[in-house]
């Protein structure tokens, strides 16, 4: 059965100021490990500024796990530049450590070594601590570990008003915007089992991570699990997942507004498991509530729509708010290989992944298609690169290579839109790129990994120690202009000062309520009489 061909409106129909539009944003996780090659117990270094207040220097679920956040950018090749330029920041500030150069963490000594994040003393600091400790005693904190790449991407407005059906003069509307980009996000679902394939990197895992080996796994060898045709354990069910929680709470994607009502319940809903994770416990709550949820950001989906909230928003009161402002896909792994984790190439690729699935017509997702969906992202997980592999699409089997060449066919109409619209050649080039993984999958990120380890008789441990370093000394000998190194030790300073003003701002409120309380008068009357 052959790829679906039909177009919303063919690519080379669109205006070149359609495809030009588009911002490209990262989010790179890596933990930050010693000499050894252990999980570094130190605190975040004060000299990267307060993780609760830069923006783009924070920490993730551990003290040790790292998060460098670009902004949106124009293109790839910006992107990469951007985030570049932080590692050089970062790694010149790393005392005896490295940046662990895989998604799959390092040795680690079960849950005892790992360091929850800390935030400061403000209330949205405790808040952000006390809802990863609450992950730690829900699903253990060496998932929490995994790192991955996250791409953020909103389209031109040009292209909105490219795609409607009414009259020129007519004002595309949020609702059709966001009608557009949930569309896109079911495709992207539907299709998203490519990335793991062509940027999976993570075939094998240290023992450490799951010492009971694991049904779909064999040893490398005393120190490694792994699978000869794994692609990225990391999105497999040993992985960075909930899903085996929260089967039974389906998320709809039909609609934002279905969306955001499915989400909202399971933020609501008590877990009879997760009700009782405090119930013996007289201290201070170990979490933020019982519920399926504690907040919408614990549903570990592959794709999300995203806008940026605004004061004390959540993330979906934003959504509510203003609509769908970018989407953030989340199945990219670190590619141990190149310094940043990830390049320029892979960038302009999934840029191309995302106006296919947007061009592409996009049924409602069925319940019994969901669990197709997480099956052929599971099966392309553990065997992605079995020549004899088959996945289930519209009911019947097909071979992935199969699938997955007839995709990047299709979207050469895509590359050769984007390079004529930015008078390059970009595009086709990152396409050919990953049709030869296609067509060679000793080429893609997860063998040539396994191919190493074998030809230098390493352990994945070994594997990655080795790159990590490397990458650390390639950041430290490029330069770093003197404007860019004064750009990132402002931001440090300003975060710490953000930072301070919150904890005084929320000191200040308590006093104010205390003396409310026990005077019963004006308490800032009183306030301005003692001082």
């Amino acid at each position: 059965m052959p790829e679906n061909r039909t177009w919303i409106i063919a690519p080379n129909d669109l205006p070149d100021s359609a495809l030009t539009g588009g911002k490209t944003g990262l989010e790179k996780e890596s933990l930050r490990i010693n000499y050894d090659g252990n999980i570094a117990v130190t605190p975040h270094p004060k000299s990267l500024g307060a993780p609760l207040t830069h923006s783009c220097i924070t920490t993730d679920f551990s003290e040790a796990l790292l998060e460098l956040v670009t902004p949106p950018c124009a293109r790839p090749a910006e992107a990469i530049d951007f985030l570049n330029n932080t590692e050089a920041f970062v790694h010149r500030r790393l005392d005896g450590e490295y940046l662990w150069a895989a998604s799959m963490p390092c040795r680690l000594d079960g849950n005892s070594d790992i360091p929850i994040a800390r935030y400061g003393d403000s209330e949205l600091g405790k808040k952000k601590t006390r809802y990863r400790e609450g992950l730690a005693l829900r699903y253990g904190k060496t998932m929490q570990v995994i790192a991955g790449v996250h791409f953020n991407y909103s389209f031109s407005d040009t292209l909105w008003t490219a795609l409607r059906k009414q009259p020129d003069s007519t004002p595309v509307s949020t609702d059709d915007i966001n009608a557009r980009y949930m569309g896109m996000i079911r495709n992207l679902q539907r299709f998203g089992w490519i990335n793991l394939y062509l940027f999976g990197a993570s075939p094998a895992v240290c023992r450490s991570f799951t010492e009971k080996r694991p049904v779909h796994l064999r040893a490398f060898d005393e120190q490694t699990w792994f699978h000869p045709h794994a692609t990225s354990l990391r999105m497999s069910d040993i992985g960075y997942t909930n899903d085996r929680i929260h089967t039974r709470h389906q998320v709809i994607y039909h609609s934002l507004p279905a969306y955001i009502e499915s989400l909202d319940k399971l933020t609501q809903t008590p877990h009879p498991k997760f009700a009782l994770l405090d119930s013996s416990y007289s201290g201070t709550p170990r979490q933020l509530n019982g519920n399926i949820l504690q907040i919408e950001n614990e549903l570990y989906a592959t794709v999300r729509p995203k806008q940026i909230p605004q004061d004390d928003e959540t993330y979906l009161d934003a959504l509510r708010m203003r609509g769908i402002r970018y989407v953030e896909l989340r199945s990219i792994d670190v590619n141990p290989f190149f310094p940043n984790g990830i390049t320029a190439e892979q960038l302009a690729f999934v840029e191309l992944l995302m106006h296919y699935c947007l061009l592409q017509p996009s049924p409602e997702i069925s319940d019994s298609e969901a669990l197709i969906i997480h099956q052929n992202y599971n099966d392309t997980a553990y065997r992605g690169r079995d020549p004899q592999l088959n996945l289930l699409r519209d009911g019947h089997p097909v071979r992935l290579h199969d699938w997955a060449m007839q995709i990047i066919d299709n979207m050469q109409a895509i590359a050769d839109a984007m390079d004529k619209a930015h008078h390059t050649n970009e595009y086709s080039c990152a396409l050919n790129i990953q049709r030869n993984c296609v067509a060679f999958s000793e080429l893609t990120p997860s063998s040539r990994m396994l191919q190493v380890m074998e030809n230098n008789n390493e352990s994945f441990t070994e594997f990655v120690l080795r790159q990590s370093m490397q990458h650390h000394r390639h950041h430290l000998d490029q330069r770093l202009e003197t404007e860019r190194e004064k750009y990132y030790q402002a931001l440090s300073r300003k975060s710490h000062r953000q930072q301070q003003i919150m904890e005084a701002d929320d000191k200040l409120s308590a006093l104010i309520e205390r003396l409310k309380y026990q005077h019963d008068i004006d308490p800032l009357n009183q306030l301005r009489q003692d001082f």
